[in-house]
């Protein structure tokens, strides 16, 4: 499994906007156009590749732009939120809405976000009770799950000179933000709008974690909380606001990404790597908490230090969780390129 694939290309469709786009007649055609899934099997995988993401986007120190590396969509996430562009907006403001329909690569985002938005609702109190409960254990697996990811990313890396260079600058960075210290911030609708717009970019940086990002500015427990109740009117107004932060820096951010793997391919999966090896200091399981804080009757750790494990039985099945998240992700690059 190439752990990035050309953003400039979709590897299931290629589309010319003055071609397929402009020949659409119904919105079956048009639906069929838009690059993405085809067959069930297709849409199944997708699905849970949504799951995958929205699962680690709640979790601090990991996140779903691993997941997407991990499971082979990368450059086809970067594509589809590419697709979106002020060409889709201009054929949509002249009624031509079948057009701007094949354009978007609609049926890859709407099987990944529905995943990813089922799995941020439903298993945001799993997580939190594995969290709260195992967590040496639930940080073992995932620890595992990374440092596979950054063994298939750092094959992918020709040029050693530029690559080690991206490597070092990401892992410093990625080590500086992991270990900042939470601030309280305001609750402000402005400030939730800011908060969404820079998490999301975090969240398909590999190794950045949109979460840990609201925890560093304060905003964590505030949106879980509004998230587990999502129905109320108060609630829904937060989380329209916040959700349109991350749909602003998504568009935004994704493009910058995009040029940066174009031109500077070598370097920016150096940086990739590199935050993820950096955010490995996040993820270690064993830590002491230096410094914590009540917020709405749960306990946040607001600063922590890794330290070594004790040789016992938790040890064990701690090293074997490893082992097992280590040996899912290159199953699944086995299967990806099978």
């Amino acid at each position: 499994m190439p752990p990035f694939e050309d953003p400039g290309k979709d590897d299931q469709e290629v589309h010319s906007p003055d071609s397929e786009t402009q020949t659409v007649k119904t919105w079956k055609e048009a639906w069929n156009a838009s690059p993405g899934p085809r067959e069930r099997k297709e849409f199944l995988m997708l699905f849970l590749k949504g799951i995958g993401m929205g699962t680690a986007d709640i979790i601090p120190g990991v996140s779903g732009g691993t997941i997407a590396f991990i499971t082979g969509i990368y450059g086809q996430l970067l594509n589809a939120i590419g697709s979106i562009d002020l060409g889709m907006l201009l054929k949509l403001s002249q009624g031509r809405f079948r057009e701007a329909l094949a354009g978007v690569h609609l049926r890859f985002l709407l099987v990944l976000v529905i995943g990813i938005i089922l799995a941020i609702l439903s298993t945001a109190r799993l997580m939190h009770f594995l969290l709260n409960n195992y967590p040496v254990w639930t940080w073992s697996l995932f620890f595992g799950l990374i440092t596979a990811s950054i063994l298939i990313l750092a094959r992918s890396l020709d040029n050693l000179r530029y690559g080690l260079i991206g490597i070092l600058v990401g892992t410093l960075v990625a080590y500086w933000v992991t270990g900042m210290i939470p601030v309280e911030t305001p609750k402000t609708l402005s400030f939730i709008f800011f908060s969404g717009l820079v998490a999301i970019c975090a969240m398909i940086l590999p190794g950045l974690s949109g979460a840990f990002i609201l925890l560093i500015l304060g905003q964590y427990a505030f949106i879980t909380s509004v998230l587990r109740d999502p129905f109320h009117w108060d609630h829904l107004q937060i989380i329209l606001v916040f959700v349109l932060g991350c749909l602003t820096g998504i568009l935004a951010f994704s493009r910058v990404l995009r040029f940066c793997l174009k031109k500077f391919p070598q370097t920016t999966l150096g940086l990739l790597t590199g935050f993820m090896i950096g955010a490995l200091r996040k993820v270690w399981p064993w830590k002491i908490p230096l410094e914590t804080e009540i917020i709405r009757g749960k306990e946040y750790v607001l600063q922590e230090i890794n330290v070594l494990p004790e040789l016992d039985l938790h040890l064990l099945i701690a090293c074997l969780l490893m082992i097992i998240g280590f040996a899912l992700v290159l199953k699944l690059e086995s299967l990806h390129k099978s």
